[in-house]
């Protein structure tokens, strides 16, 4: 699903400028949860490297130069744990077969995760900048179109596609319109819990940010099931995408119902676009219709 002529959404990435952008992937999460009693199963990492082979292979033919990971590698705040050690490397070494540079953005989870960076050479920033892109035409966030997602009956055994076939539509190759203005600011990557300083934002036209693990709680008559999904907005002037969570052991924070978590969203939601990533990416509106 493209958002500009030059940005797009894939499953639970963007991707832009031969830059490949995910986020919150929380590994040790499960670890987590079993130090407080609770038992889950480890199969998070072996589901995240198959979701990103799909991504991947959507992208076949398409060059990604650079994959930045907008914060939160890691789900330990005071120690790096047994799991964290195994599966981050394991993560590292996996997305530095796809890309030549990995870009680690410091999230709020990660202050110990220089230690990990290290072992695979990789810097730990603040933010990163990717420059302009030449011919870059704005276009709606998506176009709905008449045809839906499969019924019920054709899929009986899909549940999830039942649930969203309800207000969402199946997006397809949005149209640019023919008004469409050229883009020349740069894209601002950061995790989503501070708000940068002025400075920073000169020239910046898109912000990218994670951390908000954002969700929407869709109802089909009593029933309601909870769907990572993207956002899509505005905050002061410039475009801001919140990219949905990769920690696959949840879904993520309900923006129908509970408190946001970033500062850039606090008091502007209803005007966002949602984009719900399931079995394929559906245009639900904006906020304040679903509400």
């Amino acid at each position: 699903m493209k958002i500009f002529e030059n940005m797009e959404f894939v499953d639970l990435a963007v991707y832009t400028n031969r830059t490949l952008i995910v986020s919150d992937f929380h590994i040790g999460y499960e670890e987590a949860l079993n130090k407080q009693g609770i038992l889950m199963p480890r199969f998070q990492f072996k589901e995240v490297i198959e979701r990103l082979e799909a991504i991947f292979k959507k992208l076949k033919g398409r060059r990604i130069e650079k994959i930045v990971i907008l914060g939160d590698l890691k789900h330990e705040f005071g120690t790096i744990s047994e799991q964290e050690w195994r599966h981050t490397l394991r993560l590292l070494d996996y997305l530095g077969q796809h890309c030549k540079e990995i870009i680690l953005i410091k999230g709020n989870h990660d202050t110990i995760l220089g230690p990990i960076a290290e072992k695979r050479n990789v810097k730990v920033r603040d933010y990163y900048l990717i420059e302009p892109i030449k011919n870059d035409k704005r276009m709606p966030i998506a176009k709905k179109t008449n045809k839906q997602a499969p019924t019920t009956k054709e899929n009986n055994n899909k549940n999830r596609q039942k649930i969203i076939n309800i207000t969402g539509r199946a997006l397809k190759n949005p149209i640019i319109k023919k008004n469409s203005q050229k883009s020349t600011g740069k894209i601002l990557c950061l995790h989503g819990d501070k708000i940068p300083p002025k400075e920073l934002l000169e020239g910046v036209s898109t912000i990218i940010i994670g951390h908000e693990h954002p969700a929407v709680s869709i109802k089909n008559g009593p029933r309601a099931e909870l769907f990572k999904c993207f956002l899509a907005g505005k905050w002061k002037r410039k475009d801001l995408i919140v990219v949905p969570a990769f920690n696959l052991v949840t879904e993520g924070t309900d923006i129908m119902k509970e408190k946001v978590l970033s500062p850039f969203l606090k008091g502007k939601l209803r005007n966002f676009n949602v984009v719900v990533a399931a079995d394929r990416l559906y245009d639900f509106g904006k906020v304040r219709d679903l509400s």
